[in-house]
């Protein structure tokens, strides 16, 4: 296994002796991505955001969640991700993060949440995404798509929200 290097927590054993991840699964521009479902706190409709003056380009600025501020982070400006169009505001989602992962209240806004997937860590290739060492990205997901005979891969990107948030610096816990 070459999780070693990815937070372990949320590996689980199935009754089959295989490793496998919890992941969400969502659409940001023309692409789908993956974080540990166990780095979500929840999902919830996208609302009007406040912005901040001065804050970096990466903070969307921050919304009212039952009554706690929350700062909402620009994953598209995060990831760099230039092609696709952003989604309706009306179609969009907050992914708010657990708190294990930043500081205080943050949520990233995403285009579209697609689902919760459990995937074999077999199914996950963690070499060929010509990244380095300093990358977010785990690995890639390869995931079955399609109804008898005409199934097909589909290609998400698992990365590490934890790192990225982290390294964006602002909104996360100092380590």
């Amino acid at each position: 296994m070459v999780l070693a290097a990815t937070q372990t927590a949320g590996v689980t054993t199935n009754e089959h002796g295989n490793e496998e991840v919890q992941v969400v699964e969502f659409i940001i521009g023309d692409d789908k991505f993956a974080v540990n479902l166990f780095d979500v706190k929840e999902i919830v409709e996208a609302s009007k955001i406040t912005p901040l003056p001065h804050a970096p380009a990466y903070i969307r600025g921050i919304i009212d969640l039952r009554g706690e501020i929350t700062t909402i982070v620009d994953l598209r400006q995060l990831l760099k991700i230039t092609k696709g169009t952003s989604a309706d505001s009306e179609d969009q989602r907050f992914i708010v993060l657990d708190e294990s992962v930043t500081d205080g209240k943050t949520g990233v806004v995403v285009d579209e949440v697609t689902s919760v997937l459990t995937v074999n860590v077999a199914d996950i290739d963690q070499h060929s995404h010509g990244a380095g060492d300093d990358s977010h990205i785990l690995g890639v997901i390869k995931k079955e798509v399609g109804e008898r005979g005409e199934s097909k891969k589909e290609l998400v990107i698992w990365i590490d929200i934890s790192g990225l948030i982290r390294e964006a610096g602002g909104v996360s816990r100092s380590v």
